[in-house]
């Protein structure tokens, strides 16, 4: 039977969605393969996106960045914490090397740590990354600020040049330290909406408009969620853990709908550029209001692809986090429709390649 570890980043949820739109894929594709998943990110996201019988075990084997919020990088924290993982690096690929050897695994793919990439070189199994960026590019952008930078893009890149094959997914770095390349189609798929459902389980109008504020953690102050709540054609949502509840904003859990199906129920959305966000805006043919990102090498090309295959707009730092929101809002509704499309079905053809592998 086929064995297949999956090691997710808990950098972000975005990494966590993506890679779940994989393992589905690869779990109708392959009914009978054993799917396991090691990732920091919570168990309810992971458990909300997953079939039942894909095992899902704790394990953080990258740091990627500490954010202070979704916005703000909190770059020291992130060298320290690399500096603390790494001091266990040979540990860690010793430890997972045992693992995969133990559970009998045909493959791993990684989104993207370096450290079960190497694992499973030693335990002599095909590895295979999979992402829009390596984080050694993501690194490269730091040493500028703090030389010991240098230290972690060497590691991964000199893990990421041993890797048998990289799945390369849509506005993405040019991610050369991979030796084998294979570029993917957009992974995400349209939600259904469920309007009525989620009206009727949190008692608001459907007549007004919708807006969801896509963040995991963002620091608005009272003044500024108080001038959201002043904007009476407006209803605004956020998903759990991001909980603004006591403000009149309504927070939807996980266990009301999938993301993409509160996605779809939503007139726009209001977020920072990240991959999955993005994704599942243009899969569901959102309109996105975003707003700038420090210390994050992969903004303009998201930016670029939000202005190709997105209905947009674009919200300041500083009208984002004071509440101003109205003006914005109101241009999106007669922002012009995307200049392109985008091919779609990067699940499947990712799921193909892993078993192909396998």
């Amino acid at each position: 039977m086929k064995s297949i570890a999956y090691y997710i980043t808990a950098h972000g949820y975005g990494h966590g969605a993506r890679s779940c739109d994989i393992l589905t894929a690869l779990r109708s594709a392959a009914p009978d393969a054993r799917i396991i998943v090691k990732t920091d990110l919570p168990i309810d996201f992971m458990e909300s996106r997953l079939a039942p019988d894909i095992e899902i075990y704790p394990g953080a084997f990258d740091v990627g960045l500490i954010q202070k919020d979704a916005i703000h990088v909190d770059l020291p924290a992130s060298l320290q914490t690399n500096e603390q993982l790494y001091a266990r690096e040979e540990e860690l690929i010793l430890q997972e090397t045992a693992f995969l050897r133990n559970e009998h695994i045909s493959t791993v793919v990684a989104d993207i740590p370096a450290i079960p990439l190497a694992a499973a070189r030693q335990a002599g199994i095909p590895n295979i990354a999979c992402g829009n960026f390596g984080w050694d590019w993501i690194y490269s952008d730091f040493v500028q600020y703090d030389p010991r930078w240098q230290l972690y893009v060497d590691k991964f890149r000199s893990a990421y040049e041993k890797t048998d094959l990289l799945l390369r997914q849509p506005f993405a770095e040019p991610m050369n330290a991979f030796p084998n390349r294979v570029d993917l189609p957009l992974l995400a798929r349209p939600g259904t909406a469920r309007r009525e459902t989620i009206a009727k389980t949190y008692g608001v109008d459907t007549d007004k408009k919708w807006i969801l504020l896509s963040f995991i953690a963002l620091n608005l102050g009272t003044v500024a969620l108080g001038r959201l709540a002043e904007l009476t054609d407006y209803i605004f949502f956020t998903v759990e853990p991001l909980n603004w509840g006591e403000h009149g904003i309504c927070c939807i859990s996980r266990s009301t709908a999938s993301f993409s199906d509160i996605l779809a129920s939503m007139d726009a959305v209001v977020t920072k550029p990240g991959f999955g966000i993005v994704s599942e805006c243009i899969a569901n043919s959102k309109p996105i209001l975003y707003s700038e990102r420090d210390h994050f090498a992969e903004y303009p090309i998201l930016v670029e692809a939000i202005e190709r295959y997105c209905r947009h707009g674009f919200l300041s730092n500083r009208q984002l986090y004071s509440g101003d929101l109205e003006q914005a809002l109101q241009q999106l509704e007669t922002a012009p429709p995307p200049r392109a499309d985008i091919a779609r079905g990067g699940a499947e053809t990712a799921a193909r390649h892993i078993l192909q592998a396998t």
